[in-house]
This record gives structure tokens, C-alpha cells and sequence, in this order.
């Protein structure tokens, strides 16, 4: 079971796709709005920057750990314990990146948040870009992405094969599915509430990194703008990467069956 830190009672996370309302717990509305979305596993070096980082900006934060082996949990719930703003997501395993953001986005709608962010928890995103984005988010009043691969965006701390595999893939889903956004894998981003719920969360079928794609090729085809913020990518100074071959290859399928249309919208 999911318990949420710094909540009153309990939310439970189903070992399969769809995550049942949380049961009796009191609705707690998002300070201002917006809520920072932080996936977590393996991260208690990096943590603890990168919550202080969006907190000096005033916004919520929602970690969400897959039972981290090397306690980030327990860090996430003394920092939810220190900050009101602050609350955590407890799952019971690793369920992939994508459901956790689908448990977070769920909860974020319950709470009325208006504006919904991904945000790495490593430190490669940096809290300076993301007032950026969000305030693009709520103009286009669709989704916002921190881009990599538009003027003014940059890589920093990459080995020339990772930042090549990162822009070909991009290439890749630009001519599968006929998106114009140049950078579809970033996984800085923000959606406005009205986006989330009508995107149909029960409809996405990625649970690994390939949710970053899905999500945008789903925006587009309901007709929501997607515009991007260039950003700054600094490579993580601590812990390891979980983008495996294994996750690369699932999300290079994703983008050939959304291309043929196996999926529904």
C-alpha cells in the first residue's frame, strides 16, 4: 500500500495501472496553485537541494518514492515533516516513472492544483527555469516544456554518445509522429489542470520514460498547444542515471505502435 506523508490517512497504489481514490483523506489545496511533481528512486544525495530550490519559489512539492533502498523516503518524510508544503507518496516498489506521475497527477486534480510540473529530483533540472515554465504553461493553457534542443537551451556534463542517442530520439518522434516539438523527451515540463483531465490518465498506456512522449503526442492530438522554454540541462553530480537500454528500447516501440495508431486517444 501508498502511504502519503504529512496527509492524514492513506493512499493506495495499485501494483497494476489504475490507482482507486485515496480513502477518507482530507482534500488540502495547493498553496498557490502549483504543484512540483518529484519521482524519486536512489535520489538522497541529490533531494533535499532540489525540494529547498522549488520551495524559495514559494510552489508545493509531491515526492513520490518507489521504496528507495537507500532511505530517500525516509529524508522525504522528515523534509514533508519540516515543511508543510512539502508531502510524499510512498509506493511499494518500483512501478516506473510514468505511473508515478499518473498517481501524482490524480492527486494533484484532487487537491485543485492548477498547474502540474514534472521535475527531475536529481538536480539536472534547475529551479531557475521553472517559474519560466510554468507561467508559459498557464498563457498556452496547455503544456509547457523545458527544452534542450531550442535556441537558448543547452546540455551540460553529457558524454557526447548520451547527448546524441537523447537528440536522435527526438528526431525519431519528430518524423514518426509528425510533432513539431523539438524536444519531446524532456521531462521539465508543465500541464494546466484542464489539460490532465482531459487527457484521460485511465487512456496512457507508457509507464517508463516513454510517458514523456505519449503526453505530448496526446496534448497534440486533443488539440492543446504544446509550446517550449529554452532551459539549461546540467547532468546530475550525484547517484546514477535510471535510463537503461531496456527503457530505450520500450520507448522507441512506444513511438512506432502511437504511430501506427494501436493506441486509442
Amino acid at each position: 500500500m501508498a502511504q502519503l506523508g504529512s496527509h492524514q490517512g492513506q493512499c493506495s497504489a495499485q501494483l497494476a495501472r489504475h490507482v482507486p481514490p485515496r480513502p477518507e483523506s482530507p482534500v488540502r489545496k495547493v498553496t498557490d496553485g502549483v504543484l512540483v511533481v518529484l519521482p524519486t528512486y536512489n535520489e538522497i544525495q541529490n533531494l533535499e537541494r532540489v525540494v529547498a530550490g522549488v520551495r524559495k519559489l514559494g510552489h508545493d512539492v509531491l515526492i513520490v518514492d518507489d521504496a528507495s533502498p537507500d532511505g530517500t523516503g525516509d529524508l522525504a518524510d522528515r523534509l514533508a515533516g519540516a515543511d508543510g508544503a512539502v508531502r510524499v507518496l510512498h509506493r511499494p516498489r518500483k512501478l516506473g516513472l510514468g505511473s508515478a506521475y499518473e498517481d501524482a497527477f490524480r492527486m494533484g486534480l484532487e487537491d485543485g492544483a492548477q498547474l502540474m510540473v514534472e521535475m527531475d529530483a536529481d538536480g539536472s533540472h534547475l529551479p531557475e527555469n521553472l517559474d519560466a515554465i510554468v507561467d508559459a504553461a498557464r498563457r498556452s493553457g496547455g503544456l509547457a516544456i523545458g527544452s534542450r534542443y531550442i535556441p537558448g537551451g543547452s546540455v551540460v556534463g553529457w558524454p557526447f554518445y548520451r547527448g546524441l542517442l537523447s537528440w536522435g530520439a527526438n528526431v525519431y518522434c519528430r518524423i514518426l509522429l509528425g510533432l513539431p516539438t523539438h524536444d519531446c523527451t524532456s521531462g521539465y515540463r508543465c500541464y494546466t489542470r484542464e489539460l490532465i483531465s482531459h487527457i484521460g490518465l485511465d487512456d496512457v498506456v507508457s509507464q517508463g520514460y516513454s510517458f514523456q512522449i505519449e503526453m505530448v503526442w496526446r496534448a497534440r492530438r486533443l488539440g492543446y498547444s504544446v509550446v517550449e522554454v529554452p532551459i539549461r540541462f546540467e547532468d546530475r553530480v550525484a547517484g546514477a542515471s535510471k535510463v537503461s537500454r531496456g527503457e530505450v528500447r520500450r520507448a522507441l516501440w512506444t513511438v512506432l505502435r502511437l504511430s501506427l495508431g494501436r493506441w486509442k486517444r
